[in-house]
């Protein structure tokens, strides 16, 4: 019997140890050491295989980079617009790449077997094979699903099995271009004595998936579960060795969706695609800065809500910052937030008590970000100061203005980048005035939009009526 190397890997950062740890040495995670066993044997036979390549003849040698031929890397188009913006390519040709491994990352609920089965159902309408395998649902309840989605493609094949061996096997017999297992956490191999889900299923699992896709040309998706911290669970070698991470956010009581790309061998991590959830699956949202305009215009005006200008990858989109003070109490005031970063929100309520004037000590402030949007950057920070000085002092912006702009500590407005790109936006849904930073000389306003330009918290507050 061949003796087994037992090894500690962490969930949170994917280091390995010799020995079981309370807390991490490496990242500082408490209890996040889970046992990994591995075949001596097959170690030692593995490292023996990579001396046996290092020393060959056809080992691979060095070569001046400008000597390297360039990669032409084929796509194949899943029909989905907006997946296909995120998966990257060129303008004329996005999509899969073969050979390539994906992995789609979402809290539960959110829609991820909803949008790889109805790209699976557009691909296999292009006469590409799909093999679509299943291990938390079986096959008619899939059937289900792709009936309520309208997905009945000849070239779309269901598998409803959790054993990787067995799964292997059907891909030889099938020949597909894409294979979509939904879900990773719940395949296993049968020669590990470890349950599904757990660090050795994972990592075997995945490689032996990975391998699959290089070897055989066949593009592989992969679905990750998420912890509760919104990271994908498992270790982080699940990232590292697929060649695409995509995360799909958003709230589950909310019907729009977004995805985006963490990690993108193949094309740009800067791309997001937008998504709305009906009855019938998802449907592409071309232009949701138009939808949140007519909203924003009907509902009428009321203090605490500014518009702005944000960027989320390549576009512009126009979301509505939300505020509400209440009469709290001093020193256990409360500060909540949906969309928004809190600690940033401390940030702007300390700068608007100590330069805009304001006494928010003793009240309860919440910020919200309408549709379920999630805004990081740091040029919502005037719209959302504005939204809280609107909200406490009951004044709103006029008709038609939006606000731009990042908040220092000493309540100055700071540049942002592509501005033009926010002003023109602005101005093509009817925004035509926005509070603005000094502008460079180089920028270059539009025509129907007029910037309000402010240099501090304070000037852009008077401006509220």
């Amino acid at each position: 019997m061949a003796k087994t190397l037992t090894q500690y890997v962490c969930r949170a950062c994917g280091a390995v140890h010799a020995k079981w740890y309370g807390k991490c040495p490496d990242c500082g995670e408490w209890d996040g050491l889970e046992e990994y066993r591995q075949d001596k044997g097959a170690q030692r036979d593995r490292q023996r295989g990579q001396s046996a390549v290092e020393v060959s003849a056809d080992a691979p040698q060095a070569q001046p980079i400008g000597a390297v031929s360039e990669l032409v890397v084929p796509r194949m188009a899943t029909g989905i617009g907006e997946l296909d913006r995120v998966l990257g390519g060129s303008d004329s040709k996005r999509g899969l790449v073969p050979g390539s491994a994906v992995l789609l990352g979402g809290d539960p609920g959110i829609g991820k077997s909803t949008l790889l089965l109805q790209a699976a159902d557009k691909l296999a309408a292009t006469n590409h094979r799909v093999l679509y395998v299943t291990s938390e649902e079986s096959a008619q309840q899939t059937r289900l699903r792709a009936n309520r989605l309208g997905a009945e493609q000849d070239e779309l094949y269901v598998l409803a099995d959790t054993n990787l061996s067995r799964i292997i096997e059907q891909v030889r017999q099938v020949d597909p271009a894409v294979v979509v297992i939904d879900s990773v956490q719940m395949i296993y191999k049968g020669d590990l004595d470890a349950a599904p889900g757990t660090v050795s299923q994972l990592r075997a699992c995945c490689t032996e998936l990975v391998y699959l896709a290089k070897a055989a040309g066949v593009a592989v998706m992969l679905v990750g579960h998420v912890t509760k911290e919104g990271q994908l669970a498992g270790p982080r070698l699940l990232e590292h060795l697929v060649d695409c991470v995509l995360y799909f956010e958003g709230d589950r009581f909310h019907s729009h969706r977004l995805v985006r790309a963490i990690k993108n061998r193949f094309g740009t991590t800067q791309e997001v695609g937008l998504f709305e959830m009906s009855e019938s699956g998802l449907s592409e949202v071309t232009d949701p800065s138009g939808i949140l305009a007519a909203e924003y215009s009907n509902n009428g005006r009321h203090a605490g809500s500014v518009i702005c200008p944000v960027m989320q990858g390549t576009r512009c989109l126009l979301v509505e910052v939300q505020s509400l003070t209440a009469t709290g109490f001093l020193g256990s005031a409360k500060r909540r937030t949906s969309g928004v970063d809190a600690n940033r929100l401390a940030m702007l309520i300390a700068v608007l008590e100590k330069r805009g004037g304001l006494r928010l000590a003793d009240q309860d402030v919440f910020v919200s970000v309408i549709g379920g949007m999630k805004v990081v950057e740091p040029a919502a920070d005037a719209a959302t100061a504005l939204a809280i000085a609107g909200a406490h002092l009951d004044r709103n912006l006029p008709d038609g203005w939006c606000a731009i702009g990042e908040v220092g500590l000493g309540g100055e407005l700071r540049g942002v980048q592509q501005i033009e790109l926010r002003l023109r936006e602005a101005a093509r849904l009817g925004f035509g005035h926005v509070i603005t930073p000094p502008l460079s000389k180089g920028v270059r306003v539009p025509s129907g939009c007029e910037p309000h330009t402010a240099k501090t918290i304070g000037q852009a507050m008077e401006m509220l009526n």
